[in-house]
C-alpha cells in the first residue's frame, strides 16, 4: 500500500488539502452553531441515500462536519480531538497520505449508505482516525477526561470494544458504517499488524531460547553442588560429576558445567 501510495502522491500529490484536520473541526464547529439557531438543520446533512438520488447531492460531503454532540462543553472537546488526531496523522505521514486515508473512508462510508439505504454520519470514520494513531504510536501517554493517564493503545483497545459492541446492537446501516471504518483502517495497516505479529513472534521464540539455556536454581551460593539441569544436590543424595564436554562448555560459556551422574552419562 505505500508503495502505491508514494506513485500516487508523486503523480498527485499537489492535490492533497493541507491541514485537513483544520477543516473537518472548523466545519463542524460552524455546523454545531448553526444547529443552535435551527435544529433541523444538521437533518440536511446527512448522508441520505434517498435525498441524494433526488438531487441532494451535497450530502455527500456535509455529512462530514455534522458534530458529535449538542453539548458545548463536549463539542469543543470533540473539535480539538479530532483536530489534534487528525494533525498528529498528518505530522507522521504527510497531507497526501492523510488525504487518501479519509478518501477512501468516505467512499467506504458512502458505499454502506447507498448499500443499505440507511443515512450515516462521520461517526465511525473518525473512529478510524483514532485506530491509525493507536497504532502508529501505541503508547502516546493522554489524560483521558483530563484526569486518567492512559496510552493510545489501550484507549484504541476500548473504542474497539465499544465499535464490537454497536456492530453486534446496531442495525445493518450501523454495521456497514463500521465495516467500512475497519475495511479502510485494515486496508492502510495490515501490512503493518502482520510485521507487529512476525516480530512477537520472534521475541517469544528468542524468550524460550534464552528460558531454556538458564539453568535450574541450585544450591551453589550455600558451596551446596547442584545438578545443572535437574536442580538435584548433593544435600539430596546427588553424585554430581563436573562435565567439560563440548556441549557444557557451548552451554556455560567455555567453562564446564556440574552435573548429576545420570545427566553426565546422558547429555
Amino acid at each position: 500500500m505505500d508503495r502505491l501510495l508514494s506513485r500516487l502522491e508523486r503523480r498527485f500529490g499537489k492535490l492533497a488539502i493541507d491541514n485537513l484536520p483544520m477543516f473537518i473541526a472548523g466545519g463542524m464547529g460552524i455546523v454545531f452553531v448553526l444547529s443552535m439557531v435551527r435544529p433541523a438543520f444538521v437533518s440536511l446533512l446527512e448522508l441520505d441515500p434517498y435525498a441524494i438520488r433526488h438531487g441532494q447531492v451535497w450530502r455527500l460531503v456535509t455529512y462530514l462536519f455534522i458534530p458529535e454532540s449538542t453539548s458545548l462543553f463536549w463539542i469543543l472537546i470533540s473539535l480539538y480531538w479530532v483536530y489534534w488526531i487528525g494533525s498528529t496523522l498528518e505530522a507522521q505521514w504527510g497531507a497526501f497520505k492523510l488525504n487518501a486515508y479519509y478518501l477512501i473512508g468516505m467512499l467506504g462510508t458512502t458505499a454502506a449508505a447507498l448499500i443499505t439505504g440507511m443515512p450515516q454520519g462521520n461517526t465511525y470514520l473518525n473512529y478510524s482516525l483514532l485506530f491509525a494513531f493507536a497504532t502508529l504510536l501505541p503508547d502516546y501517554e493522554i489524560l483521558l477526561f483530563l484526569v486518567l493517564p492512559i496510552r493510545m493503545k489501550w484507549l484504541g483497545w476500548l473504542s474497539f470494544a465499544y465499535v464490537a459492541y454497536e456492530f453486534v446492537q446496531g442495525d445493518w446501516g450501523t454495521r456497514g458504517a463500521i465495516i467500512a471504518a475497519l475495511a479502510n483502517y485494515l486496508l492502510f495497516f495490515s501490512g503493518h499488524i502482520a510485521q507487529v505479529a512476525r516480530g512477537g513472534a520472534v521475541q517469544a521464540r528468542q524468550a524460550s531460547r534464552r528460558a531454556a539455556s538458564v539453568p535450574p536454581p541450585s544450591a551453589t551460593a550455600n558451596n551446596v553442588r547442584a545438578c545443572a539441569l535437574c536442580g538435584a544436590t548433593e544435600a539430596n543424595g546427588a553424585d554430581i560429576r563436573r562435565c567439560g564436554c563440548e556441549k557444557c562448555k557451548e552451554a556455560s560459556g567455555g567453562g564446564t558445567r556440574e552435573l548429576c551422574l545420570e545427566h553426565a552419562r546422558n547429555h
